[in-house]
């Protein structure tokens, strides 16, 4: 994931186009502005896309997009913050479909969301994340992936579902682990998902010394 914390989006009143009334809040034509720009960044790619292309497609004033970015390159930041913020919701709301305290459920649903969310959305990934270098060591977008994890796995040690010498490493490796194993679904898609997933979930327990 990224490491760009802040995005410099502006969200002060957006004048629109000269001569039209504004007739949406500032947040709809920010998202609507972003949803025009992914379109096209997944149709022909960053490089190929143009602001103007952007504003055409979005229905709205060139002057609109520099009211919120400041460049190609701002905005690219933006949807990376926006994709994990879409990504983690997505994962709360797999585990908060589990009961509270049934903390091995709870990392099961973590890990196959894990799964099947960026299986579904790598090509985004790709693209908001292309300047991305796993290595990177001041990486908040990581961060906050592995803050939610690490509180599940927190939460299970208090619950006495599991007993973990170093949290902060099994969280790491876990999310390591599931990174690269949806790596393989995707650039394997004759793989049997299903076994695969099921395997991938099994193995992570196995690391906190649970049954399956």
């Amino acid at each position: 994931m990224t490491d760009r914390t802040k995005t410099g989006i502006r969200t002060g009143k957006d004048d629109g186009a000269a001569g039209k009334p504004r007739t949406k809040p500032a947040e709809v034509r920010l998202e609507e502005l972003m949803a025009a720009a992914e379109t096209l960044f997944l149709a022909q790619g960053v490089e190929a896309t143009t602001i103007s292309e952007i504003v055409e497609h979005a229905q709205v004033a060139k002057g609109t997009f520099y009211h919120y970015f400041e460049s190609k390159a701002d905005m690219l930041a933006a949807l990376a913050q926006r994709y994990t913020a879409s990504f983690l919701d997505q994962l709360q709301h797999a585990v908060n479909g589990c009961d509270a305290d049934d903390w091995l459920a709870r990392l099961r649903a973590w890990i196959r969301a894990s799964i099947e969310i960026y299986a579904a959305t790598y090509r985004t990934h790709d693209i908001v994340y292309t300047n991305h270098h796993h290595h990177d060591r001041e990486n908040a977008d990581k961060n906050a992936i592995l803050e939610q994890l690490g509180a599940i796995l927190d939460g299970g040690v208090r619950a006495g579902a599991w007993r973990l010498a170093h949290p902060p490493v099994t969280a790491l490796l876990i999310y390591a682990g599931v990174h690269g194993a949806t790596d393989h679904i995707i650039a394997s898609p004759e793989t049997d998902r299903a076994a695969f997933v099921d395997a991938v979930v099994d193995d992570c327990l196995r690391m906190l010394g649970v049954g399956t």
